[in-house]
């Protein structure tokens, strides 16, 4: 909840139920915001774009209890965490949050100019360390961030772990953009609601990173 402590959780070992903002995030206690948070990059995902509709949107924990009865989170007997689950999220947007949802568990870099050309945006599966690009990707996979747009060979995406303004509204070449996905994600159509507006207005929170 505070971009400014990213980079001490994902680099330093800050513990992230440190930060103050924690409450922000729809969380009953401290402890609920410490164990989740490192797993609700799909809940900020799609935070964004109900906001990007709507022009609000649940918070992040709100948006997590309401897809864990349809499966989209696992908890083991251990208590480890297991998700996000593409097929599960994609019944809970659509049947709670009126979003198309189309799950591609085979995606190429080459189809996602015309998923985005049809008017939707793609959660996308990245290696976590996409937000240094500087480096070789250490993998593929593993953490979502939303694409929303892909114009000259730029792919343009918000990554929500991202620990720089620059990394979390980002933009990569394809290529290297291409070198830390795994190739799978959720397309999702908003089916457009708009935000009420001033009067013969209709506004809409912007996603595209300019």
């Amino acid at each position: 909840m505070s971009p400014a402590l990213i980079e001490a959780i994902a680099y330093h070992g800050a513990d992230p139920a440190d930060d103050p903002r924690w409450s922000d995030s729809g969380a009953r206690t401290r402890a609920e915001y410490g164990r989740w948070c490192r797993h609700c990059c799909g809940m900020v995902c799609l935070q964004m774009v109900l906001a990007h509709r709507d022009g609000h949107a649940p918070t992040m924990l709100e948006l997590l209890r309401g897809v864990l009865p349809y499966g989209g989170y696992t908890e083991d007997d251990h208590g480890a965490i297991r998700g996000l689950f593409y097929a599960p999220f994609a019944d809970y947007v659509r049947a709670e949050h009126g979003l198309g949802a189309t799950v591609h568990p085979h995606l190429s870099m080459r189809e996602v100019p015309g998923l985005l050309a049809a008017g939707h945006l793609v959660m996308a599966s990245v290696h976590k360390e996409i937000r240094r690009p500087e480096r070789p990707a250490p993998g593929q996979g593993g953490h979502l961030v939303l694409i929303t747009g892909c114009t000259s060979g730029v792919v343009h995406f918000l990554n929500p772990s991202g620990h720089t303004a620059s990394a979390r509204r980002a933009r990569l070449p394809a290529a290297v953009f291409g070198s830390f996905f795994g190739g799978r994600g959720i397309a999702l159509a908003l089916r457009e609601r708009w935000a009420a507006g001033s009067p013969g207005q209709r506004q809409r929170i912007p996603l595209h990173p300019g």
